[in-house]
């Protein structure tokens, strides 16, 4: 059976693809980096950063925290109305498309 998205979901879904995949690449880059440290500068790693904590350690945990915070703002960017209306549909409108019993 194939569903059928109406345009105001089928652009509410388009939209949370490029919010995860802008989200995504943003992220990658930032692993990257550690990555790119790990292999090319280990020494770096070992380098007190922050609260006395070494580079290794301060790094992955800015990376869990980045991926908590852009998991909380993915969240809030695709919320879906809470009225239960689809997305995009007027204020007001009724959301059966007018079939309503009489």
């Amino acid at each position: 059976m194939t569903q059928h998205l109406s345009e105001a979901e089928a652009a509410f879904e388009k939209r949370k693809l490029v919010i995860g995949i802008r989200m995504t690449l943003i992220y990658s880059a930032v692993y990257a980096g550690f990555v790119v440290v790990s292999v090319f500068q280990p020494t770096w790693m070992g380098v007190r950063a922050l609260l006395g904590l070494n580079l290794a350690v301060a790094y992955g945990l800015g990376l869990i925290l980045v991926a908590i915070v852009f998991a909380i703002v993915y969240n809030q960017l695709c919320r879906v109305p809470a009225s239960g209306a689809a997305p995009g549909a007027q204020p007001g409108a009724v959301p059966d498309g007018g079939k309503q019993e009489k």
